[in-house]
């Protein structure tokens, strides 16, 4: 049985998730990267009800070449966690390689003040 490239990925984010849980003091940084675009979501999983999304942002409205608008969509999640008073976040990466434009959302919101 030949498994192709998504159900590998999947695989792999199934393996990160089973050891990163985000709570409210402290959220899960979730990185999803299509062709086109990317979208973050910053996510409580310790709430009654299974997880809860607390905000998600996409780089659909900024404009550059994809590496610096992921950096940049990872600046805008920095400035406004920050602007909640959340100083510390986990980073998911998805399942995907951490390098490229993964790696400059991660790059972005550390540069912005966040801790990961």
């Amino acid at each position: 049985m030949k498994v192709n490239k998504q159900e590998k990925r999947l695989r792999r984010h199934a393996r990160v998730r089973s050891k990163i849980s985000g709570t409210q003091a402290l959220p899960r940084l979730s990185v999803f990267r299509s062709n086109k675009n990317m979208t973050v979501q910053v996510i409580d999983d310790t709430t009654p009800n299974g997880t809860k999304t607390i905000f998600g942002m996409s780089d659909i409205k900024m404009t550059g070449t994809k590496t610096e608008t992921a950096k940049a969509l990872g600046m805008e999640v920095a400035k406004k966690l920050l602007g909640m008073n959340i100083k510390k976040a986990l980073f998911d990466r998805g399942g995907f390689k951490y390098h490229g434009r993964v790696e400059a959302v991660a790059a972005g919101a550390r540069e912005a003040g966040l801790t990961i």
